[in-house]
């Protein structure tokens, strides 16, 4: 279900965008309940990161609640706008920052530039089962093999 949009126009005052969703969430809980909260962005928030994931632990906890955020890279430092934000972060540092935010509320982690995919918690996922059932499909060729070999 979807409750409603938020953007924050000027800076990425992500803590003040986040309050608004989750007390929004909990102030209409009888009539929907939201299992996720999805964040679209180009950077890093304005507020530190360990202040954004202790809330959101916090928030989550006891509620099937999470965050899930796509970050998307851009080359330039700068909006569209001009605007240079509060806090400023290279693409690495604010993937690790998500990273820590999403963990903490349970949620998934992407990140994609103009070259494609540089990470995905579901894409890892994913890989880490294919390789799984490679292993496994080698140890019953080996086991079919030793088989063969006794008979």
């Amino acid at each position: 279900r979807w409750v409603l949009s938020l953007q924050c126009r000027g800076s990425r005052n992500f803590m003040s965008a986040l309050r608004q969703a989750v007390e929004v969430d909990f102030k209409y809980k009888d009539k929907h309940k939201s299992q996720g909260l999805y964040l679209l962005t180009t950077g890093i928030p304005d507020q530190e990161t360990h202040l954004i994931s202790t809330y959101m632990a916090e928030a989550c906890r006891g509620f099937d609640l999470q965050l899930h955020v796509c970050l998307f890279s851009v080359m330039e430092d700068v909006d569209s706008s001009g605007i240079i934000p509060a806090r400023y972060a290279n693409p690495t540092e604010t993937a690790i920052a998500f990273k820590e935010i999403v963990h903490a509320a349970n949620g998934r982690f992407h990140w994609f530039g103009e070259a494609g995919i540089f990470e995905s918690d579901d894409i890892t996922v994913i890989v880490s089962e294919i390789e799984k059932a490679n292993n496994y499909s080698q140890k019953c060729a080996f086991l079919v093999e030793s088989l063969k070999q006794r008979s």
